[in-house]
């Protein structure tokens, strides 16, 4: 029993490792050491052994559980990008922003436009989208940028499109609100592109093998292109005269290098605001937060939530709701 004990100890010092590991994304890139953000994929199942392990010394009433609970809460604020719980803010918002990646209206085109038309927000940003997306209400519209749209209720002053590599895309537009202007960023980093049947195990060993290399070969290379987009869409917000929106389908989860580079100098909201999970993407039956809204600090965060009362994409649509003065 000894001996068990210390091998879970072990396994226990080894999640941790990895767990603190992801902080580290904040400050290695892809291109030094790729491997490192695939531990910002698997935080969700090894934060669950984490705490699953934590109850077990605490039921076994063993000291170690206090080291372990300690490690655990200096991961509080990871944690909290994956789920939250915050109490509702009084004030009222004069903002509305809803994000949603479309998958070109494959779910049924008009079904989305309904949808995003009852949701009456300020600014509506597509990803994936529906080409010619008219949206009744919405006089203001970009939909020349490929596979990302814009539709505001007020004037579009500028617009550029943001460089970027293999299938990503990205562009930024000045909008007047409120009697001053803010730049939205729309973007869409580089795609994984997996079929769900590469992903999802099987019985015999070998193939979940040759299943797992195959997965790698195409997340590092795409780690890499990540990378080389996000420069051009930090230069679009760090150069940015006026408050900044950023939002869209990052393509990346919660504590990784994209998340760490994208919201460098941002607030996301759904740390201030958001209730409940962050998970926007729910093809795969696993938690992924990958569609965000990050603001400014001058742009109050009032609430925040991923609309899992509709499925009309394979992303959830995220609603975000804001003050400005």
């Amino acid at each position: 029993m000894k001996l068990f004990r210390f091998a879970l100890v072990l396994i226990h010092l080894f999640i941790i490792v990895l767990l603190s590991a992801t902080l580290f994304n904040d400050y290695v890139s892809p291109s030094v050491f790729p491997y490192l953000n695939l531990l910002s994929l698997a935080f969700p199942v090894l934060m669950i052994l984490n705490l699953m392990l934590c109850l077990l010394w605490v039921i076994a009433w063993k000291k170690r559980a206090v080291f372990f609970i300690v490690m655990t809460l200096m991961m509080f604020t990871p944690i909290k990008r994956w789920i939250n719980y915050n109490a509702k803010v009084a004030e009222k918002p004069n903002l509305k922003i809803v994000t949603m990646n479309m998958h070109f209206g494959s779910y049924g085109k008009q079904k989305v436009i309904d949808y995003l038309q009852k949701t009456d927000a300020d600014i509506i940003l597509g990803q994936e989208a529906i080409k010619n997306l008219d949206i009744k209400g919405y006089p203001h519209k970009i939909d020349e940028f490929a596979i990302l749209t814009l539709n505001s209720k007020t004037e579009i002053v500028k617009k550029e499109k943001l460089a970027t590599f293999s299938n990503g895309n990205a562009f930024y537009a000045d909008i007047k609100f409120n009697g001053q202007i803010i730049r939205v960023v729309n973007i869409y980093l580089n795609p994984f592109s997996f079929d769900k049947q590469e992903v999802k195990p099987v019985e015999d060993f070998q193939e979940n093998k040759a299943k797992v290399k195959d997965v790698l070969r195409k997340l590092v290379p795409t780690f890499k292109i990540h990378q080389k987009e996000i420069v051009d869409i930090r230069k679009a917000i760090d150069d940015s005269p006026y408050p900044v929106i950023l939002a869209g389908d990052f393509n990346s989860v919660p504590n990784s290098y994209e998340y760490y580079e994208l919201s460098r100098g941002l607030i996301d909201p759904f740390l201030e605001v958001g209730r409940g999970s962050s998970t926007s993407f729910h093809d795969y039956k696993f938690p992924i937060r990958i569609d965000y809204i990050f603001t400014s600090k001058e742009i109050k965060p009032i609430s925040y939530r991923v609309d899992r009362s509709v499925k009309l994409s394979d992303h959830f649509p995220v609603i975000a709701e804001f003050k400005i003065d």
